[in-house]
């Protein structure tokens, strides 16, 4: 029981979503939370927890039964990731990019074959699976992704390189975004599965990172690499597409994200605060601290508000381009702003590498990174909202 929470809000997500929610907080409670500081530490990914998600239902949330999923909705997987990323940002965000980068991307989708090749053994946790879409010189700017893949009789040979590839050290399977013909930027790029024991795959490194470090991340490189054409996801030629729709579920998790782990550090710092004596009485006491703590509290009542809306109505099926990027914007700037607020409250205590708070805050800069820069979610909101500046206007 986390000290210091207030009785969740009732947003009406139905005994299902309830009992998801209580399933999965039990879950990271007793597998999670107790070595989310090792794997900071020693900077590993917990494959053992992989299996053990499966058994859970876990991977397979938006999947239908016949692939082996829980034939749930994309409500349910937000409400996974919360609970996974309360007690470990590094471990929802692997989750995440395995579950929704990977396996929802072939059950949404893939054909038949590749249903059935693919799938039961992600879903099961056997196999961890990853997205490769980033390049050294192509982040949020999908479009100008130099990776190619050349037509060879029924096969694609690819060539390039892919950075930023979370998972990547331990994935089985890679979906890998390619340029696969000349024409226009977003017509010209297929989404390839690729399997990571394929010869001419060669992980350059593992990535030093600040933060996130239970997360593995990799630079990869293909040097003609050979997989089936039957391995395209969907249709040759559709990639960017893909991945523009898939932007929209990953900035949903990744505000979904957010929300569990600034409610710890925001109670972890009332206890903190509570506990320590400043000049005669609790530093809680100071007004000043206890009204910002209050403040903090209200702004991740506020994205929880937003990330739940937009659920909704992309369930019912509405473009949420707009919501999931407000929801991406304020999520990694509030990650922000919880962490830096309250590591101020801990004192030197949490200037330590291995408080917790630390650990928040450097987690919680990649908020406003990875997914779409905040600068990416402020250009797409403002051209959504029809302000962008004119040509010829100065």
């Amino acid at each position: 029981m986390i000290p210091n929470a207030m009785p969740p809000f009732d947003f009406g997500l139905g005994e299902t979503a309830d009992a998801l929610r209580e399933q999965v907080q039990r879950f990271a409670a007793d597998r999670v939370a107790p070595i989310a500081a090792e794997l900071d530490r020693t900077d590993r990914f917990p494959r053992e927890l992989w299996p053990k998600m499966g058994e859970l239902g876990l991977h397979g949330i938006t999947v239908e039964e016949e692939y082996g999923g829980s034939g749930l909705g994309y409500l349910e997987h937000v409400i996974a990731v919360e609970e996974i990323s309360r007690a470990s940002a590094a471990v929802g965000l692997s989750y995440g990019a395995h579950s929704n980068l990977c396996v929802n991307q072939i059950r949404r989708n893939g054909n038949e074959d590749q249903k059935k090749r693919f799938l039961p053994k992600l879903i099961s946790g056997e196999h961890v699976g990853s997205l490769a879409m980033s390049e050294t010189g192509a982040g949020s700017d999908v479009a100008s992704i130099k990776t190619n893949a050349r037509r060879v009789g029924g096969d694609w040979v690819i060539n390039g390189g892919k950075m930023w590839t979370t998972n990547g050290a331990q994935a089985d399977w890679m979906c890998v975004l390619a340029n696969t013909g000349d024409g226009q930027a977003h017509k010209n790029k297929s989404l390839i599965v690729v399997p990571m024991k394929t010869k001419g795959i060669e992980i350059v490194k593992k990535l030093n990172k600040l933060g996130m470090r239970a997360s593995d991340t990799v630079q990869t490189f293909f040097d003609e690499v050979k997989v089936p054409v039957r391995y395209t996801i969907g249709q040759p030629g559709q990639g960017f597409i893909y991945q523009m729709q898939q932007f929209q579920e990953e900035r949903l998790w990744a505000g979904a994200g957010t929300l569990m782990g600034c409610d710890r550090i925001i109670n972890a710092t009332i206890e903190y605060t509570r506990g320590r004596t400043v000049f005669g009485k609790p530093l809680l006491d100071n007004q000043v601290v206890h009204f910002r703590l209050a403040e903090l509290k209200s702004e991740v009542e506020a994205l929880r508000s937003l990330v739940y809306r937009a659920c909704e109505e992309y369930l019912a099926g509405k473009d949420v381009t707009m919501l999931a990027s407000m929801a991406k914007l304020k999520a990694g700037r509030l990650r922000r702003e919880v962490s830096d607020s309250c590591l101020q409250y801990w004192g030197g205590a949490g200037y330590l590498w291995d408080s917790p708070v630390a650990r928040a805050y450097r987690d919680g800069r990649l908020g406003s990174i990875g997914g779409g820069a905040d600068e990416v979610m402020l250009q797409i909101i403002a051209k959504l909202q029809g302000n962008m500046p004119r040509l010829g206007n100065r």
